[in-house]
């Protein structure tokens, strides 16, 4: 009996220190897990260098009037926006490329078509290489402005009677008959690509003095090119004219329908100045503004093209916003008007644009 018990207590004791070698290389195995896993390299995030954002805009407006004695028309309007950027931040490599659209109809009552108040294309991309001195860049711009299709001016149609001379009211065909093409596609579009330096003193402000750019003037619209200033065909012919032969030369083309003298582009080459400044109160409230002037070389006794656009954004609520934009054009080669007001060829002007909108509105931006 006495061997039964030692021999027990033998086999317990071997399995015990079994157990007890295979605990120890466990622990063992698991610490070398644990001091394999303190070697493997944290994972290093990828750099992000491009910051975007969109910013949409809905406007809708509508008036309604019943028996009302100041008089007045119904009418309804419908607009979108959409203001899109991507900006690139890299060492000392900077890009800021933006997209501006801007499409919209207005119905009124007194008026039996749909009409349209806001069409505009606007591209525009800058790229910057920093310079050893401090905020000084060297700088490649482009920027590209169009509209997507075609503007009218709607004239009152000429007064029409019955058999009993009693005054009709001008038909839809009336209307459609008596508007006047202003722009369209293409027409005008103006494109420019310049070089020269980038100043940012602040984050909010920039100026970019491009003393070599190229600059196009397209009209593809054969009946707008006296409109925006396009050269005759022949222009050589009368370059030892007086400038105001050569207008009214110009002007006896395009009163007699002679569309095709015109050239559909115009090639300059000039300095170019832009300033942006922009301020961003708080995420609800934002102002932006850009000035440009270009100085055409081939052409120096013409005055500079100007252009001035500002946006104030107020977001009032989440999804609703207040939207107040401009637009300032002045360009010495653009007709605004067929004569001025001694009635010569010539009749430059301010062309200037406002718009005031409510509506809904949605944003939002990531990084890659």
């Amino acid at each position: 009996m006495k061997k039964i018990f030692v021999s027990i207590a033998l086999l317990a004791a071997t399995v015990l220190a079994a157990r007890a070698q295979n605990t120890q290389e466990a622990a063992a195995e698991a610490a070398a897990a644990l001091s394999a896993a303190d070697d493997v390299p944290e994972k290093v995030e990828k750099p992000k260098y491009w910051t975007n954002s969109i910013l949409t805009n809905i406007n809708f407006g509508q008036t309604y009037l019943s028996q009302w004695a100041a008089g007045g028309y119904n009418n309804l309007s419908l607009a979108g926006n959409v203001d899109a950027s991507a900006n690139f931040a890299k060492d000392k490599l900077t890009g800021t490329n933006r997209i501006q659209l801007d499409y919209g109809f207005l119905w009124s009552a007194d008026k039996p078509i749909l009409q349209k108040n806001k069409d505009r294309m606007y591209i525009e991309s800058k790229w910057g290489y920093e310079t050893p001195v401090r905020h000084l860049s060297y700088s490649a711009t482009f920027d590209f402005l169009n509209q997507f299709g075609r503007n009218y001016d709607y004239k009152t149609p000429a007064t029409k009677y019955d058999d009993d001379g009693k005054q009709l009211d001008p038909t839809t065909d009336d209307w459609l008959g008596a508007r006047v093409l202003k722009s369209g596609f293409m027409a005008p579009a103006y494109i420019n690509l310049g070089i020269g330096v980038l100043w940012t003193p602040a984050p909010w402000v920039s100026v970019n003095f491009a003393p070599l750019t190229g600059s196009a003037v397209i009209v593809t619209i054969p009946q707008l090119r006296y409109t925006y200033g396009m050269d005759l065909r022949d222009a050589d012919k009368y370059k030892n004219l007086a400038d105001g032969e050569g207008k009214e030369i110009r002007k006896y083309n395009q009163d007699n329908g002679y569309y095709d003298n015109f050239r559909p582009a115009r090639m300059e080459f000039g300095a170019q100045l832009k300033v942006d400044m922009g301020w961003v109160i708080n995420d609800n409230f934002s102002y932006t503004t850009q000035f440009t002037a270009f100085y055409n070389y081939l052409k120096p006794k013409v005055e500079p093209r100007l252009t001035w656009d500002n946006k104030v954004y107020w977001k009032l609520r989440k999804f609703f916003a207040l939207t107040v934009s401009t637009n300032l054009i002045y360009d010495p080669l653009v007709h605004v008007r067929d004569t001025d007001k001694d009635g010569k060829a010539d009749a430059k002007g301010v062309q200037f644009k406002e718009f005031l909108e409510f509506g809904f509105t949605y944003s939002f931006s990531h990084q890659r």
